[in-house]
């Protein structure tokens, strides 16, 4: 499998320095990788540092073709033609066509624009679709197809998609899905919609404590992670168990010596009192013998 990205011992900081992760080491092919973690975790940030907005605090990232991102719509008084970035390309066209073209527009005339237009306008199910059409006589879903037929019009190497589902009614969620369905180049999706990251090759959970890799979708991490944390969380009760005996242990070796203190106090205080009484008695006959 070509690769498409490859990050090498990554890490991300927040803008004051606080470290978001480290270590990070990943190569993205033909595939889709999701980003899972808490917020604030680094997801977005790390997306934002392949696309170039980011330095990394350390290590190394590489990025092997285009980049594609989901656009968000700025202007719903655009046309379809306007939000898909091909209003100029298809005037250029229809001034050459009709033979009002400039020199100018013969030198930047893309001759395919039309028909990947009807390609993209026809995977995305927007056919049918009137280029003059105003965003905002849309539904929500279709604007989101939109947007995607113009990422798709780009044609990039590898998809950069920050919570792609967010705010989406059904049709623009299901857009989505078939977009990474239908797919075939690297795609890296930061989210927490689940039904999105079931169609995942991959997961990737970031946190400040370490980043861990999982084959599979949202099923397969949920499962991995779980046992993880059960094992987890046997080894802890083993380790407290064990603990809990070395300081019985412990403790009872300790109190065992202070009985044996405390008896062999006792013995001495009682052999030393007979020895007093005839140091005693000795003192008293040596001074009888004196005086005699």
């Amino acid at each position: 499998m070509s690769s498409c990205l490859t990050l090498e011992s990554l890490a991300l900081t927040t803008p004051d320095g606080t470290p978001l992760f480290d270590g990070l080491t990943l190569s993205l092919g033909r595939e889709r990788i999701g980003l899972v973690g808490r917020n604030g975790c680094g997801k977005s940030t790390l997306l934002r540092a392949i696309a170039g907005d980011v330095e990394p605090a350390r290590g190394s990232l590489s990025v092997h073709g285009r980049l594609g991102r989901l656009a968000q719509i700025a202007d719903e008084t655009q046309t379809v033609s306007e939000a898909l970035g091909a209003a100029d390309g298809l005037a250029r066209l229809a001034r050459l066509a009709a033979g009002e073209g400039s020199l100018e527009d013969a030198d930047l005339a893309d001759w395919t624009l039309e028909s990947r237009l009807e390609s993209v306008l026809a995977s995305t199910g927007l056919r049918d679709m009137p280029l003059d059409t105003v965003l905002s006589r849309l539904s929500g879903g279709e604007r989101t197809r939109v947007m995607i037929a113009r990422l798709l019009l780009e044609e990039p190497d590898v998809l950069l998609l920050d919570e792609p589902t967010n705010n989406l009614d059904t049709d623009g969620r299901a857009a989505i899905a078939k977009l990474l369905q239908d797919w075939r180049g690297g795609a890296l999706i930061a989210s927490h919609d689940r039904h999105l990251l079931e169609q995942m090759d991959r997961i990737v959970e970031l946190s400040p404590i370490g980043v861990t890799v999982f084959g599979g979708g949202w099923s397969e991490f949920r499962e991995a992670r779980d046992a993880a944390r059960a094992q987890a969380e046997a080894d802890l009760a083993r380790s407290e168990t064990a603990l809990r005996r070395t300081q019985a242990e412990a403790q009872r070796a300790k109190e065992k010596q202070d009985r044996r203190d405390k008896a062999g106090r006792a013995a001495r205080a009682k052999g030393d009192a007979p020895k007093m009484l005839l140091d005693k008695r000795q003192e008293r006959a040596e001074a009888t013998a004196a005086r005699g």
